[in-house]
């Protein structure tokens, strides 16, 4: 059993990782956030925080219970479909916040969703409750194409 927990918390910090490089990369991102126009339907900058967390954490036990089925060496499609996406959400605060570019966001975003829903089902084959924990990222990162893209309309000089 503790082997099983020691293992969860690895997948956990590990997935964190993208989440940090993703941060330190948008170290400025509140006060840009703040100065750009935004639809009404946008969430405070304060809600990003423990709606991401929530999502790794989810993204980390989905990860965790497809490996804990056959290794790194059986699920190696699966798992590297997981690690693509999880650079792809990583490098959309790059695109976003440093290099300020709506076009490399929104590309990045429509390239992560699809990756996402491409893991998810991938995911879904080995393990359905790991396809399941997926599905809120999905849902989630379709908001965020949309707030993307709206975003950039909205701040054509900004972004």
């Amino acid at each position: 059993m503790s082997k099983s927990i020691l293992s969860l918390v690895a997948w956990i910090v590990g997935t964190s990782l993208g989440a940090v490089i993703g941060a330190v990369t948008a170290r400025s991102a509140s006060a840009f956030y703040a100065q750009l126009e935004r639809p009404t339907w946008a969430p405070p900058a304060w809600a990003f925080g423990p709606a991401w967390t929530t999502l790794y954490v989810c993204m980390a036990v989905a990860a965790w219970r497809v490996w804990r089925i056959d290794g790194f060496a059986g699920a190696r499609g699966e798992l590297t479909l997981y690690a693509v996406q999880l650079a792809l959400n990583a490098l959309w605060s790059w695109f976003f916040f440093v290099r300020r570019t709506g076009l490399g966001a929104t590309v990045d975003v429509v390239c992560l969703l699809l990756m996402i829903i491409v893991t998810m089902i991938a995911f879904w084959k080995r393990d359905p409750i790991a396809g399941m924990l997926f599905v809120p990222y999905a849902i989630w990162v379709s908001f965020a194409t949309a707030l993307t893209i709206a975003v950039w309309h909205k701040n054509p000089t900004l972004l």
